[in-house]
């Protein structure tokens, strides 16, 4: 089974050196508690991005010089949190909490500075954002798409193709060289980002399928955890591209 979420991969499920299913002990994975705990995970996102976003603007509506602080503190610490859940499954009933409250002091700021950019192009990305996941959604439990191998393998290979052009644009960026118009508001540039967009979607058909195979295996109960990790990741990630799409259209 292969995902391109990291979050997501089948040794997640099993031994690797027995290929057996891991402990079930202390219960086993269940599909409403998972949907229970992406909820939880949600909301402490808007909880935390509901504040960070208070804390963005001055009495007189200018910009807090210190958003700064909260975009790059959630950021970075989203993502050692986020990490730290991947490579230790266990702890994501504590973890994956704590990079909901990270991720949305993040989100929260990069929201407001989008938002005081480009009026009301916040309510749009969120409504795209779910929009997409029902749809999704839908289309994966209807078996309008399905999850075969080659889907996985087209997906991921995509996915790791994005990553790598987002890795050297922040390693050029540190020699003051730009990849020329895929981050600009013209036409390849918002095609561009109409395929992230698509391949973040694309992902969450792969998330689903590895959540219910998980649930099928019997993997253990703190699964339901990182089950509404992964997925985070990927709404979070899909959020965050329709966020990019919409300001390169509103700057045309």
């Amino acid at each position: 089974m292969r995902s391109g979420n990291p979050a997501f991969q089948e040794s997640t499920f099993l031994d690797l050196g027995s290929g057996t299913v891991v402990s079930r002990d202390a219960g086993t994975m269940t599909l409403n508690g998972t949907v229970n705990r992406t909820g939880i995970l949600l909301l402490l996102a808007v909880l935390t991005g509901a504040w960070s976003w208070s804390q963005a603007f001055g009495a007189d509506g200018t910009v807090n010089p210190a958003i700064g602080m909260y975009v790059w503190g959630g950021l970075l610490t989203g993502l050692v949190l986020g990490m730290v859940t991947i490579f230790k499954q266990a702890w994501s009933p504590v973890t994956a909490p704590l990079y909901a409250i990270a991720e949305g002091v993040f989100l929260g700021a990069i929201s407001a500075l989008f938002d005081a950019r480009f009026n009301g192009i916040v309510m749009q990305a969120v409504l795209l954002t779910f929009g997409t996941l029902f749809a999704m959604l839908f289309a994966y439990r209807s078996g309008l798409v399905k999850a075969t191998e080659n889907f996985k393998l087209g997906v991921v290979a995509a996915t790791g193709g994005i990553c790598l052009v987002y890795l050297a644009t922040i390693v050029l960026g540190f020699f003051g060289i730009q990849i020329p118009m895929i981050h600009e508001s013209g036409i390849i540039g918002i095609g561009f980002s109409l395929f992230v967009v698509v391949i973040a979607a694309l992902n969450l058909v792969l998330d689903f399928d590895f959540i219910e195979t998980g649930v099928e295996r019997g993997a253990p109960k703190y699964m339901e955890w990182y089950g509404a990790f992964g997925l985070m990741v990927t709404l979070v990630w899909l959020y965050l591209e329709f966020l990019r799409l919409l300001s390169k259209l509103q700057s045309r």
